[in-house]
C-alpha cells in the first residue's frame, strides 16, 4: 500500500542556546507508512528537534506541524497521535510496570479489550509477561526500555518518536524491535528516530535526515542519499567537510 499523508512538517524551525544555534532553519517532512532516520553526531541537534517535535521544549522560529496540528498552538491534539521513547525512559519507579501501562493506555483512554491484546501481545514479544506485576525500579535499563516501549505501542500512535531506541536493548529485543517498526510502518503508522547505529538505520529505513552543528546537510531517499556508498561511508565524509 502506499502512503503520501505528511504527519511531521518541520518548517524552518530554529533554536538558541545562549545566542548560539542548537537548530538553524531545519525543514523537512515525514510521511505515514515511513520510517525515518534521523542522525548527526552528538551534540548535533538530533535530541533538541525531537523535544521540539513533542513539545517537551520550545522553538524560537518556525513551525512543526503534526497530521496539520500545530504543538504550538494545539500540542494535546499532536500529542494524542503520537508516542515519544527517549533513550533513557524516565517512568514511574514505584509502580509495577502493569500498572505504569494501564497508566498509559488510561491517559490515552485505550478501551479495555484493545489494551489487554495489544499489552499481552508485545509483553509477549519482548519477553517480560513474567515480570509485569514487579516493581519498575527493580528492571535493568534495557527491561524499563521494554516496559516504555510496551506503554507506547498499545495506544497504536499513528506516530512514533524514537531517541536512540536500541540502546540497551538486548538482541532479541532489537530484533523484535526491528519487527514492530515494520509492522508499524505497513500498517500506515509513522516512525521517526534517531540512531547511531547507521548500518541498522540503512536498512531500516525509506528516508533519512543528517544534521551538522543545528543544520540539515542531507535529506531524502536512503537510496538518494547512499547512492554507491555505504551510509556510514557518506556520514563520514559529510562530518569531515
Amino acid at each position: 500500500m502506499v502512503y503520501n499523508k505528511l504527519m511531521i512538517e518541520i518548517k524552518k524551525v530554529s533554536k538558541k542556546y545562549g545566542g548560539k544555534y542548537a537548530l538553524k532553519d531545519v525543514s523537512f517532512d515525514v510521511k505515514d507508512g515511513e520510517i525515518f532516520a534521523f542522525i548527526g553526531h552528538n551534540g548535533a541537534g538530533k535530541t533538541t528537534l525531537i523535544k521540539s517535535i513533542c513539545g517537551i521544549i520550545d522553538f524560537d522560529e518556525g513551525e512543526i506541524l503534526i497530521d496539520k496540528h500545530s504543538i504550538k498552538n494545539d500540542p494535546l491534539a499532536c500529542k494524542k497521535e503520537m508516542a515519544y521513547i527517549s533513550d533513557d525512559p524516565e517512568l514511574y519507579e514505584d509502580m509495577k510496570a502493569i500498572a505504569f501501562i494501564n497508566f498509559i493506555c488510561d491517559i490515552y483512554e485505550v478501551p479495555a479489550e484493545k489494551r489487554a491484546k495489544n499489552i499481552e501481545h508485545y509483553a509477549k514479544m519482548f519477553d517480560l509477561e513474567n515480570e509485569l506485576n514487579n516493581q519498575i525500579k527493580s528492571f535493568s535499563h534495557g527491561m524499563k526500555q521494554k516496559v516504555a516501549l510496551i506503554a507506547a505501542l498499545s495506544h497504536e500512535p499513528k506516530v512514533l518518536i524514537m531517541d536512540e531506541p536500541f540502546v540497551g536493548l538486548d538482541p532479541k529485543a532489537i530484533f523484535d524491535m526491528k519487527e514492530v517498526m515494520h509492522e508499524v510502518a505497513k500498517s500506515g503508522g509513522t516512525i521517526f528516530f534517531s540512531t547511531h547505529i547507521l548500518d541498522m538505520a540503512e536498512k531500516l529505513c525509506d528516508r533519512v535526515a543528517i544534521v551538522k552543528k543545528g543544520e540539515i546537510i542531507k535529506v531524502g531517499s536512503m537510496k538518494k542519499i547512499r547512492g554507491d556508498k555505504s551510509l556510514e561511508k557518506v556520514f563520514l565524509e559529510l562530518e569531515a567537510k
